[in-house]
């Protein structure tokens, strides 16, 4: 259940939820991590005390519990009440020479460090910790049900891919990009076998890789 109130939940300790209503706190999530295509997004948010329950009671939950009329009609929202929201990004070749799970936390670090005010605390989604991160941190295991801002981070985060890749799929209409959004279905695997990997495809991942020789990785930033 989504908790309306600003917490921290720690399982793994078995503690309760320790309530930091006067603390500045953010909540970050990332999209795209299983994807064949594209860079794998981020966002941090920043909910003010006084817009949890609004934001509750209009539906941000975790993205994936939700439709994509959902999330454009709740991304306004979130984006008009947050105090701030950034997006981070990992490129395809950093996830190539990184690793997905690496680049990932990169992303999440990214979208973090440009949020002003920085925050005091921030609450991850999943288990693993952000490297390299100046900030309080503290992870939360399925955190895009349980943490509101954890939430609507991973709504910012999806809308914005999503839209990234859709404008990705006029340059690249060959791989069905507009109904799979990267991730690897039947026609994006058969698009795979029959034209190769773009420049935007994830070349560390299997699927990806066949007897082929891609053009050089573009940049799209």
């Amino acid at each position: 259940m989504i908790q309306a109130d600003i917490t921290i939940v720690n399982i793994q300790q078995g503690k309760k939820p320790d309530r930091l209503v006067d603390r500045l706190v953010a909540g970050v999530d990332e999209v795209g991590r299983g994807c064949l295509f594209g860079p794998v997004v981020a966002a941090g948010v920043i909910l003010p005390p006084d817009g949890w329950q609004s934001l509750e009671n209009a539906g941000v939950t975790d993205s994936k519990k939700l439709t994509a009329n959902q999330r454009e009609r709740l991304v306004q929202l979130i984006r008009s009440q947050a105090i701030d929201c950034k997006i981070g990004i990992a490129s395809v070749a950093e996830i190539d020479r990184l690793n997905i799970l690496q680049a990932s936390l990169l992303a999440m670090r990214r979208s973090l460090l440009k949020l002003s005010p920085q925050p005091e605390l921030c609450l991850v989604d999943g288990n693993q910790r952000i490297p390299g991160l100046s900030l309080p941190q503290e992870t939360i295991v399925q955190g895009d049900s349980q943490c509101l801002a954890i939430a609507a981070a991973s709504i910012v985060a999806k809308v914005w891919r999503d839209r990234l890749i859709v404008r990705l799929a006029d340059i690249y209409p060959e791989y069905d990009l507009i109904n799979n959004k990267g991730y690897g279905t039947k026609a994006h695997k058969n698009a795979l076998a029959l034209y190769g990997a773009s420049p935007q495809h994830r070349l560390s991942f299997s699927p990806c890789q066949g007897n082929f020789s891609p053009p050089n990785q573009l940049s799209l930033f």
